[in-house]
């Protein structure tokens, strides 16, 4: 992919312009100074070139519909964590186990994070700990905390898969997070 700039754009401009247009040349010069780190993050992740190549392109693929229901005010922070949760699906998806940690304030400034097994055993402990505490949650929580965090839903889209008002999706999401934060400091990891 090859995305020239005609003048010089933000990013929150050309977001704004995507998502009124649709135009994929667009998100194509939005997404494209990211590629090659959007690839190491995904090679992190995912220990193989080739799905790592194939990874960058599903979330471009992915991009061109979230970009225009989502409001994104940070598009390299929103970036980096839809390309994290990909990779965790992808990762979940396959029944691997997780261990990776990724300074999200690194993310774009060095790909070639160096990475201590201390906080790989971190990583994994916390995640493990978070599965177990969004098992004790209501179950609107649960489903409400997954479609938000993990399935990248908005509000809306939340409402129409569950049925709940934006209200009460937003009251499950709050409450939700506050559970699990809740549950992971007694078990010593929040």
């Amino acid at each position: 992919m090859v995305f020239k700039r005609t003048y010089r754009q933000s990013e929150a401009d050309l977001l704004i312009q995507y998502k009124s247009t649709g135009d994929l040349n667009l998100l194509g010069t939005l997404y494209e100074p990211y590629m090659p780190l959007i690839y190491g993050l995904c090679l992190r992740y995912l220990k193989e070139e080739s799905k790592s190549e194939d990874a960058v392109m599903q979330i471009f693929e992915q991009l061109i519909k979230k970009l225009r229901i989502h409001e994104v005010s940070n598009f390299k922070s929103w970036l980096y964590s839809f390309a994290r949760n990909y990779c965790l699906m992808e990762l979940r998806a396959s029944g691997k186990n997780i261990t990776i940690s990724i300074d999200e304030n690194t993310f774009m400034e060095n790909e070639l994070t160096e990475h201590q097994s201390f906080e790989h055993d971190m990583l994994e402990t916390k995640l493990s700990s978070m599965e177990k505490c969004l098992e004790h949650l209501n179950n609107e929580q649960k489903k409400c905390i997954k479609l938000f965090y993990l399935d990248q839903k908005c509000y809306k889209d939340i409402c129409e898969i569950t049925g709940y008002d934006i209200s009460k999706v937003k009251s499950y999401i709050q409450n939700g997070k506050r559970n699990l934060k809740i549950c992971m400091e007694k078990n010593g990891d929040g």
